[in-house]
């Protein structure tokens, strides 16, 4: 008789198992944009909304730093993800390199940005390594099908370095970025005429002990911006704020969001609302980062107080780099690395 309530146990536990064990989430769609493609390893997405629809696009490569890792990218159309297309690399006829040996190099950290009623932009960078890298431009004026010849950016200007740019109301492209040369610092990049010419900031923080790279920009009542940053030693989710359209922005501070030195992003919504996408994870002590599981959707009214959304991920594995973007008609979609494998696409309602 004691067999009857032992294998109800086992039943009812491996019930609760298989339900924690799926992603808890408001999903209308849940993808992969590729199953197959012509290199192993990819990460770090970005996608944009265009007259055509979504496009995404992504590094891949041998792996990360390998000098065959160039910039692919895919369309939404038809109901379903086209073929991965490499659209930049680092060859020596349009990686920009001014001096050095003519050998391609590693692509890095696109960002896809649609100019309202105008071309669309794909910031990459290129170079050895995040420290030695520079930033590149090309544009398109059919959504991303063809592209023009690669542009460097001017020296010490990085364009947005993971996360999307934002258009301020003053007709300012406002550019989150970072450098990781002397310590990890933030700045922010500012160009009025769509990359043609930039100002920048200085370093708002030394990165000697509150490192950080990789911010994110959202917009707040009255022109107040926030950035939310990727932060190195923390073991939090790291935010500046600026009164001023982004000319000047305040110290550094923790948010309550744990971040296991791994990249986070960010949106507003039309209606005012925070969208944020992160590993909801601390660093492990002595180690340079955590676990980059499980992968949050989090949503929040003031950019302080926050709640989850949607749990995007929550088996073992490297679940990362998440992009995240609202669409005309409301709807909020977001890409991520998946095991460094493939890239995952979620769209999700975020008024439910």
């Amino acid at each position: 008789m004691k067999t009857l309530p032992i294998l109800f146990a086992i039943i009812l536990l491996g019930t609760v198992c298989s339900v924690f064990a799926q992603p808890i989430t408001p999903t209308l769609q849940r993808e992969w944009i590729y199953e197959q493609a012509p290199f192993p390893e990819c990460h770090a997405s970005t996608l944009a909304e265009t007259g055509q629809g979504i496009i995404a696009a992504w590094f891949g490569g041998t792996r990360e730093r390998n000098p065959d890792v160039g910039i692919w990218v895919s369309h939404h159309m038809g109901g379903r993800w086209t073929p991965p297309v490499e659209v930049a690399t680092g060859l020596p006829a349009e990686s920009g390199e001014q001096d050095g040996p003519g050998k391609r190099l590693p692509c890095w950290n696109p960002v896809l940005y649609q100019i309202p009623n105008g071309n669309l932009l794909l910031f990459y960078k290129v170079g050895p390594s995040p420290s030695t890298w520079w930033g590149m431009l090309k544009r398109s004026a059919d959504g991303g099908h063809t592209w023009s010849a690669a542009e460097r950016l001017p020296d010490g200007i990085a364009g947005p370095v993971k996360n999307k740019p934002v258009l301020l109301p003053s007709g300012v492209l406002l550019c989150p970025s970072s450098s990781e040369d002397q310590n990890w610092r933030v700045h922010f990049e500012r160009t009025t005429d769509w990359g043609k010419t930039w100002t920048r900031t200085e370093p708002i923080n030394s990165g000697v002990d509150d490192g950080a790279i990789q911010p994110s920009v959202l917009f707040h009542p009255d022109g107040k911006l926030q950035a939310l940053c990727r932060s190195q030693k923390s073991g939090f989710i790291l935010q500046t704020w600026s009164n001023d359209g982004g000319n000047t922005w305040s110290s550094l501070q923790p948010t309550t969001l744990p971040n296991p030195n791994s990249g986070t992003d960010a949106v507003t919504l039309a209606d005012g609302r925070q969208v944020l996408i992160y590993n909801p994870t601390p660093p492990i002590p002595g180690k340079f980062g955590g676990p980059r599981t499980p992968l949050h959707a989090a949503i929040s009214p003031d950019g302080i107080h926050w709640n989850t959304l949607a749990v995007l991920e929550n088996e073992p594995g490297e679940y990362s780099y998440p992009a995240v973007i609202q669409t005309a008609d409301g709807l909020v979609h977001i890409t991520y690395t998946w095991k460094r494998q493939r890239i995952r696409y979620v769209v999700i309602n975020p008024n439910q």
